[in-house]
């Protein structure tokens, strides 16, 4: 008798602290600190009925300078406009924000501790990456994968210009401040290598990839300025180099669609 009142009172006591157990307040989840930010979406495509077609810039087994070495086993493309033939994206677009609003030091300081160093190649007499997007605080490495006597050439307005000689499968290292519009990269030993770079003071830069879309992350939110620019078609978006305005919302996506690139946008190659 005795122990059937004890079982039931236990019963009644474990039931008891098992209810308040779950009228206990659930602790949050802490906020996810990406929502503090939002994103813009967009994509450069050829307008263009037409692919435009492009003649080599050296022929293989034909360059005009070092042969032994430049487009030896294979031509060497021109491709300051690159069109995927089946979507119609343009590659090496760059995106980024104009003077860009709201704190960013530590997305800053997140970009250059990931990548402290950006490097450009010379392989096959060509630079690659033909266009390079960085921030002013990362070093720039130019290497050299050619067994062959290079020359640096950067064409800057405010940084100071670069004419240096580069060896054989040789290293340069280059620290540049941020500038307004593309600096020009070419080789005065081999007048067909062109490149170009942009250096940025703040983190929201983007290049399009092979499909033409591109996508800036982690932006502080309210009112920005979007500005796409490319080599050959200069400023696409409205506003030109001054930008077209974007409303960035905290953990949303801002799709700007697509851009469009028409034939007459583009310019002569160098």
């Amino acid at each position: 008798m005795i122990l059937n009142r004890i079982s039931k009172l236990s019963g009644l006591s474990i039931v008891s602290v098992l209810i308040g157990l779950a009228c206990l307040p659930v602790a949050a989840a802490p906020p996810d600190p990406e929502s503090r930010f939002g994103s813009i979406r967009g994509r450069v495509i050829w307008a263009g009925t037409e692919l435009p077609r492009f003649n080599d810039l050296q022929p293989q087994g034909r360059a005009e300078r070092d042969p032994q070495i430049c487009a030896r086993e294979r031509a060497i493309p021109n491709n300051a406009l690159i069109i995927d033939p089946q979507s119609k994206g343009i590659t090496n677009a760059i995106a980024y924000l104009g003077n860009p609003q709201g704190a960013f030091l530590e997305i800053e300081k997140a970009l250059i501790a990931d990548a402290p160093q950006v490097t450009v190649d010379q392989k096959n007499c060509e630079f690659l990456p033909r266009v390079t997007a960085m921030h002013q605080g990362q070093e720039l490495i130019f290497t050299s994968s050619d067994r062959v006597i290079h020359n640096i050439h950067l064409s800057p307005l405010k940084n100071e210009g670069l004419n240096q000689l580069m060896a054989p499968v040789g290293q340069l290292r280059v620290r540049l401040l941020a500038e307004r519009r593309a600096i020009p990269v070419q080789c005065g030993l081999h007048p067909w290598m062109h490149a170009s770079i942009r250096v940025f003071d703040h983190p929201y830069f983007a290049k399009t990839g092979k499909d033409g879309t591109f996508e800036i992350a982690r932006i502080p939110p309210g009112e920005q300025k979007l500005i796409v620019w490319h080599e050959r078609a200069g400023y696409l978006t409205e506003g030109k180099s001054w930008g077209m305005a974007v409303t960035i919302s905290p953990g949303k996506v801002s799709d700007v669609g697509t851009i469009q690139v028409a034939p007459e946008a583009i310019k002569k190659a160098p």
